[in-house]
């Protein structure tokens, strides 16, 4: 722990709360610090009397944390409120151990107050501990003395007989009775350590209950700070120290970047999966240690751990100290397929050994996390949020494993308890109770012009679908903008920009790898980045003829040819949409250089359809015409310009454009959109070639 634990209560803030608002407040503090508890992970409580709605009668009511949800950004209604007494009644129900699950069954029936949130299986190690307020923590630093091989007798050298000790128990009523027992068979007690799991403890208001949190975690960083003194993780395996990593930032996002498309080409089935890289301190003093095969195959401990991360890593076989890089990634690739056949054996074999007459079939065999020596942390999941939190989680594994290790021997979950929880049929429950994922699921779009009307529209109608989205842009300040836009709707896990320049080589090639980088590869591209421009045939310059050809035909084709490089690296298809214009198909006066550039875009995206359809990647094209709102091309002089050739207002155009077409509407930057987010998603699954006119009816325009 590199600063001290700071406390962050207020008692002026504090005192304007509520009792159950103070419960929120103390949540919120406890989840802000990733030391003190990981994402989704802990729980906290408050035994309140409250007027009972039914009798009208004062009656202890447990406020817990409900199924689910994150105490951090915790409101009140994430909270279950259950009956204290009801709970008591439930002891005489409690037939042992074998019937544990089934008394799951019997929380909604001691809900307060019609709470629709539903209980977890925690509450009733909540329930019983005879104290007003509990928490429930998984620190790193008492993890660590959780999961020594000699936890108890450190747990007595640590706190001096101020924490209980445990030993490990799967989560349920049986373990809620035992947390009963010990607190209170021990008035002086301030908490307990669960062997392999975390800490309870607790304090008569809310306020005491959180200080007395943070003491016990303090206490424990201090001493391991203290007595850890051994070299993290038996010291580096190569010629350096464990704080100078074999490869620079560059070369590491340069072989991430390059890495991540291919596995996650190899692991994608049923549900296509999402990448994150993390390059942090903490990861490539690992991934670069002596111990690191021997470490990562102990697997993890604390449940909350391996429920996201699986129970063991799959350690990547490259050398980052070889004189030719790419030679050492070649070698990795050509060996990666047998890599990960043998970590899908080796679940399945795990699987095997442990399943019971009653486990659920087996779930996706592929790992969720990828440690690369010299590299970095690769991981993978059903969304981008979820593999970022498997990697926090990973991070919290790996402390664990340092300053276990450091003061005695860390010990990994029992095999068959570890089974046992993954493949636990109220854990099962709870994912056949997710929502059906969106059409858009697990894919990663590219949308080049992404900060302008028809790019950011198109942008939103995918993230509205769940795809993860990479705007592209050259004007950096709207890039920005739209980033910035979008993140604080959809959130920033989602979102990413990336300033390129369609008509450099380089830059495209950069923005692909960034692509890679942030979400593991690409699904959908959409060429969307234009200009415009007007001039009479005889007074259209060579610069003016190039700059139509450069962005919108040149740019096109170096946009499609990388995006195809790299759908054709994962072997899982893909989807192009060029956005071109009804120009392509009928000229307009005074713009041949736009008009020339945009049927080239036509028949490249017939091209690409004619080589993709064999790799399952599909190309088509969204005409449209006369997008004026919202459009930067028609912000400045190409308005002007198309006014001149009219011969009308620039107010005017907006009217003419609309009575023109055969439908007399407007056509707007939302209406482009959803025929790119067709022609992107499954709906047009058995198209190909094909152009879409959105053009409110332009019977020239007409391709039949």
């Amino acid at each position: 722990m590199t600063s001290p634990l700071q406390n962050l209560w207020d008692d002026q803030i504090a005192s304007r709360l509520s009792e159950p608002e103070q419960l929120k407040y103390r949540s919120n503090l406890l989840g802000s610090d990733l030391r003190i508890t990981n994402y989704g992970g802990g729980n906290t409580s408050a035994k309140i009397f409250m007027r009972d709605p039914l009798t009208g009668e004062e009656t202890q009511v447990l406020w817990v944390k409900g199924s689910g949800g994150d105490l951090g950004s915790i409101e009140l209604d994430g909270f279950s409120t259950l009956y204290m007494d009801k709970l008591q009644q439930l002891k005489d129900l409690y037939r042992g151990l074998e019937h544990e699950d089934e008394m799951v069954g019997y929380l909604p029936h001691c809900t307060f107050n019609l709470n629709p949130r539903a209980a977890s299986i925690d509450t009733p190690l909540h329930a019983y501990i005879p104290h007003p307020h509990v928490d429930h923590m998984h620190p790193d630093a008492a993890i660590a003395v959780a999961c020594t091989k000699n936890s108890r007798e450190l747990t007595e050298m640590i706190f001096g007989g101020d924490m209980g000790w445990l030993p490990w128990q799967r989560p349920g009523y049986d373990l809620g009775l035992k947390l009963e027992k010990m607190a209170a068979g021990n008035s002086h007690l301030k908490g307990i350590v669960l062997e392999g799991h975390g800490i309870f403890t607790w304090g008569p208001t809310s306020k005491d209950c959180y200080l007395n949190t943070l003491d016990i975690i303090q206490r424990a960083a201090d001493w391991l700070a203290d007595n850890n003194t051994n070299e993290a993780f038996g010291g580096s395996r190569y010629d350096a120290p464990l704080d100078a990593p074999p490869l620079d930032t560059e070369k590491r996002k340069s072989v991430a970047a390059r890495l991540m498309p291919l596995i996650r080409g190899k692991i994608t089935n049923a549900q296509r999966k999402i990448g994150h890289f993390d390059d942090s301190a903490t990861i490539l003093q690992f991934v670069n240690s002596r111990e690191l095969t021997t470490l990562a195959a102990l697997g993890t401990s604390c449940p909350d751990h391996f429920l996201r991360t699986k129970i063991r890593p799959l350690v990547i076989d490259f050398d980052p100290t070889g004189a030719d890089l790419d030679s050492e990634l070649a070698r990795c690739v050509e060996q990666l397929d047998q890599q990960l056949a043998a970590y899908r054996e080796d679940y399945t074999a795990y699987y095997q050994r442990c399943k019971r007459d009653t486990s659920p079939a087996m779930r996706d065999p592929n790992a969720v996390v990828y440690l690369i020596p010299g590299v970095g942390m690769i991981t993978f999941a059903k969304d981008k949020a979820t593999a970022r939190i498997a990697g926090e989680f990973y991070i919290n594994a790996i402390n664990v494993m340092r300053e276990a290790n450091g003061v005695g021997e860390y010990v990994g979950l029992d095999e068959q308890e570890a089974f046992d929880i993954e493949y636990w049929l109220l854990e099962e429950a709870k994912l056949q109770r997710m929502p059906k994922p969106k059409s858009l699921a697990g894919r990663v779009a590219f949308i080049t012009g992404g900060a302008g009307g028809i790019g950011k529209a198109s942008a939103v109608r995918m993230l509205h679908e769940g795809a993860c989205v990479v705007l592209a842009d050259i004007d950096r300040e709207a890039l920005d903008t739209a980033v910035v836009e979008l993140s604080a709707v959809y959130g920033p896990d989602v979102v990413r920009g990336t300033h390129c320049d369609v008509t450099s080589e380089a830059a495209v090639a950069d923005a692909m790898a960034a692509t890679s980088l942030a979400f593991g590869g690409l699904d959908i591209l959409v060429s969307n980045a234009g200009i415009a421009s007007s001039a009479a045939l005889d007074e259209t310059s060579l610069e003016l003829w190039n700059r139509n050809i450069s962005i919108l035909a040149t740019g096109y084709f170096l946009v499609s040819r990388e995006g195809f490089k790299l759908m054709k690296a994962q072997h899982t298809g893909g989807a192009m949409v060029f956005v071109a214009s009804k120009n392509g198909l009928v000229a307009s006066p005074n713009a041949s250089a736009y008009c020339t550039a945009k049927a080239a875009e036509l028949q490249l995206a017939r091209g690409v359809a004619l080589e993709g359809a064999p790799l399952g990647i599909r190309c088509n094209v969204v005409n449209p015409d006369a997008v004026l709102r919202g459009s930067k091309i028609w912000t400045g002089k190409w308005r002007e310009e198309r006014a001149a050739a009219y011969q009308m207002e620039e107010d005017d155009l907006e009217g003419h454009y609309r009575e023109r077409s055969l439908l007399k509407r407007d056509v707007l930057p939302e209406d482009i959109a959803e025929a790119v987010y067709f022609l992107a998603s499954d709906l047009s699954a058995k198209s190909t070639g094909n152009i879409i006119n959105v053009d409110a009816g332009h019977a020239p325009s007409f391709t039949r």
